[in-house]
């Protein structure tokens, strides 16, 4: 290990950050330097190399689309943030740090050689990604490159600054995926999730704990925020708006059409955006938190006829969503002349304890966003 890199492992051990590292296919010697130098028990609470396929999916609760790409990293990342939180003593923190690469091995590989990298921190967070000259290098020199970035990018979560160093050859590319607002990056699928914040700041990958309140918000309205309210008190959690961008039926929302819906949470409450249609989408990028929803939601989560008559798939959906760690609390509604509640859902016996419901006594707002809507176009507002 070089001066350069030493003095950067010193850095990122005495910034008091906590990190979780988990790394695949490349990026093991950075583990190397980081235990190598003293003081690493400060920083690493745990680092994992789920090598094979079965244990990377096991690790994330799920199969990427693809094993080596910056949404694989990004998802790594999140994994291990919130694993780092459930480590790590409260109030500590912490940074989850995650690479997926391919470099060369004994075979061909008829793809580029690469490497992507993802930290998470509780301000939000960045990917990089790193294209390597097939030919330039061995297998040494393509995991030196690899465990650069890898450290250089748990030097920045750790504010521990930019002291790794990365020297392309001819024929490299590489690409920091932090450029534009956090919309822009969402849309081109640089970024999973772009937050607003009541201040209003913004964030990209931020992650989220506590509860989440999926919806259109189209527009935001009384019932909205007083289920929140109520959610927050019966769970003791905060709760955090989150809009789609993307809708099955529908074309995707326009940035403006974003913008202005964001713009009702100033001064009121955070607000997620991403692409994630189902719950089980949802539930990877959000683990751990409870959904709140309404009786009709709750009825199509648990009816086979949303999954296209497959109770199959109904059960994979929901075990996928309870293997995040994700809950759902469901408020009621008027609907055929009587208030509908939880207790009128046939939820599966085997999924039932991830379900709980809100009494009338404690949530009930007869009002919809599609009311509203028609009542302000009938006054022209």
């Amino acid at each position: 290990m070089d001066d350069t890199l030493r003095k950067a492992v010193e850095a990122i051990h005495a910034s008091n950050v906590k990190a979780y590292i988990v790394t695949t296919g490349a990026g093991s010697r950075a583990l190397a330097w980081l235990l190598g130098v003293p003081g690493a028990s400060r920083t690493v609470l745990e680092a994992l190399v789920p090598y094979s396929e079965a244990s990377l999916h096991g690790f994330l609760g799920y199969a990427p689309e693809q094993h080596v790409s910056a949404a694989a990293a990004r998802a790594m990342a999140r994994e291990a943030y919130h694993r780092a939180k459930g480590l790590a003593e409260p109030g500590s923190a912490v940074a989850g740090v995650a690479c997926t690469a391919a470099i060369v091995s004994d075979r061909p590989k008829k793809g580029d050689h690469r490497c992507h990298v993802a930290a998470v921190t509780g301000q939000g967070g960045r990917s990089y990604s790193l294209t390597l000259h097939k030919g330039a290098r061995g297998r040494e020199g393509e995991e030196e490159m690899v465990s650069r970035v890898l450290l250089g990018a748990l030097a920045g979560a750790a504010g521990a600054g930019e002291g790794v160093d990365v020297v392309l050859a001819e024929g490299d590319a590489a690409e920091t995926h932090a450029e534009g607002s956090p919309l822009a990056r969402l849309s081109r699928g640089d970024a999973d999730i772009a937050a607003f914040y009541p201040g209003g700041g913004t964030a990209t990958d931020a992650p989220v704990d506590g509860a989440v309140l999926p919806g259109s918000f189209n527009p935001l309205h009384e019932g909205h925020e007083k289920l929140a309210e109520v959610a927050s008190r019966t769970l003791g959690l905060p709760v955090t708006y989150e809009l789609s961008m993307e809708n099955v039926d529908k074309p995707p929302l326009a940035e403006g059409e974003i913008l202005l819906r964001a713009a009702q949470f100033q001064g009121k409450a955070p607000l997620v955006v991403t692409r994630a249609i189902r719950f089980f989408e949802k539930a990877r990028l959000f683990p751990g938190c409870t959904f709140v929803i309404g009786f009709d939601t709750a009825t199509r989560l648990v009816s086979a006829d949303y999954y296209g008559g497959d109770t199959a798939k109904m059960g994979h959906a929901l075990s996928e969503i309870r293997r995040h760690g994700c809950r759902f609390l469901v408020a009621g509604r008027q609907k055929d002349g009587a208030f509908k509640t939880l207790d009128g859902i046939a939820v599966p016996e085997e999924f039932a304890p991830m379900f709980r419901g809100l009494p009338e006594r404690e949530f009930r707002a007869d009002v919809s966003s599609t009311e509203l809507r028609a009542r302000a176009g009938r006054t022209g507002g």
